[in-house]
C-alpha cells in the first residue's frame, strides 16, 4: 500500500509539473506574437496577399490565434478595412500593392472591399497596383481589380472570362434505388430546398429566382468591367457568349489588363514610382506587420469615449442546442438560442453598451429556434436600439430573427427573402425491408402514436396533421413580417411563398429598409442611441485558454477527412447535415432555410 501511494503521488507530481510545463509553453507562444508597434520608414508601400477566401473577421478559434504564424493567418475584411483606413492617412505609406489570384467571397464582401479600394484612391490620392500570379485572376479577383489605378499579370497565366452559374445538386433518383421516398410538405411554391429530395432539376419556381440573382450578379460585374475597360455592355455579352478568353494574353489584348509583366520587373516597376515620389528608396511592408500599427501611430485621432456599440455575429445555420457530437463534429458554427442568447444579455445588461447591431449571415434552419431568437431580440429592441445588418445570407430563418430589429440593412446583393417553410419525413420501407432484410415491429397505446416512422409511408392523418403543423408556421412567419414591416398579411404573402430576393430587390419588396454594409449599420445605430464617438464590442469573443482544452479539434479532423474522400461530394452533402441532424434530434423538423447553399461561380 505504501509504495501505492508514493506511486500515485509521484504520477500526479509528474502530470501536475507536465500540465505547468504546457502552460508556461503557451504563454511564451502568445508572449513571443504580442511584438512592439513595427517602425515603418518613409516611402512605404502596403503590400497585401488576398488569398483563396476573405472571411469577415479573424479566426476564432484559438488554435489559430496561438499558434499559427501569423503571416499566414487569413486576411479579413475588418482587417482590411482597417489597414486601408490607417494607411489612407499615414504618411510614410505611398500606395497599395494588392496581390490576388482566384477568390472565392460572397458577392456583398467583394463588393463592400471594392467600395473600400475606391475610396482609398478617392480620400488619400494614392495608387493601388493589382497583380497576379501563375493561378491569375478569376471573375471575383478581377472585378476587385477594377478598383486599383493599374492591373498587371504574368504573359502567361490565366484569366477566367466566360460567366456565372449557381448549380444545385438533386438526390431523387439516388433515393429510388435506395429504396427511399421522400414525403415533403410546403409552404410556399418557392420554397426549393425540399427540391433536392423530391425532383431531379429545378422547378420553374425555383428557376425564376436564381436566374434573377444571377443576372443581378452577372450586370454588377460587367457594369464594373464595362467603366475599367470601355467596353459597353453588349460588346462584353458577345464576348462572354461566343467565345470567352481564358488567357491574360487575351485579357490585355481585349484592354482588361494594362500591362503583361514578370514579378521581378513588377517590383522594379513599383519601385520607380515611389523614387518619382522624391523618396530615395522603395520599402515593402506586408499586411501582417501593418496590422500592429497603431491607429494613433499611423495619424487617425484616438477614440477616448468609454460608449459601446456591440456587434453581435451571427453566423451559420439556425440550430436547436443541440447535445450530439455527431453533429458538432461536422458543422462547428452555428447559431443557437442559447449562445445567442447570451450574447444579447450580456450586451443588454452593459449599461455601457448604448445599441447593438446583429450581423446576419445565415441561410435559416430550425423554426422553432427562429421564434425564440426572434422574441429574445425583440425584448432586447425595448431596452436599447437593435439594428439588423445583413451580410451575404439573411434568409428564411436569417431573415426571421432580423424583422425583430429596428432597422434592417441590407447590401445591394444579399440573398435575403425566402419566407417560407417546409417539413421532410423519409420513408426507408423499400430499403429497409426489401434490400437489406431490416424489419420494425412495435406496440402502440393509440392509433397515432407510431405516426412518424422511417419504416413506412405516412398515414393519410398523419400527412394532413404535418402539412397543417408547416402551413400554420407559414402564417405565424407571415404575421411576424406583417407587424415588423408595417404590411398586411396579404401584402407579405405576395412577396412570401418562399421566394429569395437579393437586397435591392427586397428593398423595393419593403423587407428592408436600406441598402448599405455593416458601417452603415453602426453608424445607424449610434444615431439611434445619440452618441458620437464610439468603440466597437465584437462577439462571440475569442475562447479562452480552459476553452481551448475542452474543445475538441473539429475542424482539423474535419479536413482530413474531407481530403481522404471526394470534396465535391463531401461538400454536397454537408450542407444538408443540418436539415438531417434536426430531424433526427426532433423526430419532426419545420424548416425555414435556403434552397441550399447559394455559391455563385
Amino acid at each position: 500500500m505504501g509504495f501505492l501511494k508514493t506511486f500515485l503521488a509521484t504520477l500526479l507530481a509528474i502530470m501536475a509539473s507536465l500540465f505547468f510545463l504546457f502552460i508556461i509553453g503557451v504563454i511564451m507562444v502568445v508572449s513571443s506574437q504580442r511584438e512592439t508597434e513595427p517602425y515603418i520608414r518613409s516611402g512605404s508601400v502596403l503590400e497585401i496577399k488576398l488569398g483563396n477566401t476573405l472571411p469577415e473577421r479573424p479566426p476564432q478559434d484559438p488554435f489559430s490565434l496561438l499558434f499559427s504564424d501569423p503571416r499566414h493567418q487569413p486576411v479579413t475584411l475588418s482587417g482590411l478595412k482597417e489597414n486601408l483606413e490607417k494607411a489612407a492617412v499615414d504618411d510614410r505609406i505611398e500606395g497599395l500593392w494588392l496581390k490576388m489570384n482566384n477568390i472565392s467571397a460572397p458577392w456583398p464582401t467583394l463588393i463592400a472591399l471594392r467600395n473600400e479600394m475606391l475610396a482609398f484612391r478617392e480620400e488619400s490620392g494614392k495608387f493601388i497596383y493589382v497583380t497576379t500570379d501563375d493561378i491569375g485572376f478569376n471573375e471575383s479577383s478581377y472585378f476587385l481589380a477594377t478598383a486599383a489605378d493599374s492591373i498587371f499579370s504574368p504573359p502567361e497565366t490565366f484569366f477566367e472570362f466566360d460567366g456565372f452559374f449557381i448549380q444545385a445538386i438533386f438526390f431523387k433518383d439516388m433515393l429510388d434505388k435506395l429504396g427511399i421516398q421522400a414525403q415533403v410538405f410546403q409552404a410556399g411554391d418557392y420554397k426549393g430546398a425540399i427540391e433536392a429530395f423530391s425532383r431531379n432539376d429545378l422547378s420553374p419556381e425555383n428557376r425564376e429566382q436564381l436566374q434573377s440573382i444571377i443576372d443581378n450578379v452577372a450586370d454588377l460585374f460587367l457594369e464594373a468591367v464595362s467603366q475599367r475597360s470601355g467596353h459597353d455592355r453588349s460588346e462584353l455579352d458577345r464576348m462572354l457568349n461566343e467565345a470567352p478568353f481564358f488567357t491574360a494574353s487575351a485579357a490585355a489584348g481585349a484592354g482588361f489588363i494594362d500591362r503583361l509583366i514578370y514579378p521581378e520587373e513588377m517590383k522594379e516597376r513599383i519601385e520607380k514610382t515611389v523614387l518619382d515620389l522624391d523618396h530615395r528608396e522603395m520599402h515593402t511592408v506586408p499586411y501582417h506587420r501593418y496590422n500592429r500599427v497603431s491607429r494613433s501611430a499611423a495619424g487617425l485621432p484616438r477614440i477616448r469615449e468609454s460608449y459601446k456599440i456591440a456587434v453581435i455575429h451571427a453566423s451559420g445555420d439556425i440550430m436547436p442546442d443541440l447535445d450530439s457530437p455527431g453533429f458538432t463534429f461536422l458543422d462547428e458554427e452555428n447559431i443557437t438560442a442559447g449562445k445567442l442568447g447570451e450574447q444579447l444579455k450580456e450586451a443588454r445588461e452593459n449599461d455601457d453598451v448604448k445599441a447593438i447591431v446583429l450581423r446576419i449571415n445565415s441561410p435559416g434552419g430550425s423554426g422553432t429556434t427562429s421564434d425564440l431568437i426572434w422574441h429574445d431580440l425583440r425584448k432586447t429592441a425595448e431596452v436599447k436600439p437593435v439594428i439588423a445588418s445583413f451580410g451575404p445570407l439573411a434568409a428564411s430563418g436569417g431573415y426571421y430573427i432580423g424583422m425583430a430589429a429596428d432597422t434592417i440593412v441590407a447590401s445591394s446583393h444579399t440573398i435575403t427573402g425566402s419566407i417560407g417553410v417546409f417539413g421532410m419525413m423519409l420513408n426507408a420501407r423499400e430499403l429497409l425491408n426489401e434490400k437489406m432484410g431490416v424489419h420494425y415491429d412495435a406496440v402502440t397505446s393509440h392509433d397515432q402514436s407510431l405516426w412518424i416512422s422511417i419504416d413506412r409511408p405516412m398515414s393519410e392523418t398523419g400527412q394532413q396533421l404535418l402539412q397543417g403543423f408547416v402551413d400554420d408556421f407559414y402564417q405565424v412567419f407571415i404575421e411576424r413580417v406583417a407587424l415588423s414591416r408595417n404590411m398586411t398579411p396579404e401584402q407579405v404573402h405576395k412577396v412570401a411563398q418562399g421566394r429569395v430576393w437579393t437586397g435591392s430587390q427586397a428593398l423595393e419588396a419593403g423587407l428592408v429598409d436600406l441598402i448599405g454594409d455593416l458601417d452603415d449599420a453602426i453608424a445607424i445605430a449610434a444615431e439611434k442611441a445619440g452618441i458620437e464617438n464610439y468603440t466597437i464590442e465584437s462577439y462571440p469573443k475569442p475562447k479562452g485558454l480552459l476553452e481551448l482544452f475542452s474543445s475538441p479539434g473539429q475542424s482539423q479532423i474535419k479536413t482530413r477527412i474531407a481530403q481522404s474522400v471526394a470534396p465535391s461530394i463531401v461538400s454536397d452533402l454537408d450542407r444538408f447535415q443540418p436539415v438531417i441532424e434536426m430531424a433526427k434530434q426532433e423526430r419532426m423538423a419545420i424548416i425555414t432555410r435556403l434552397p441550399f447553399d447559394f455559391k455563385i461561380q
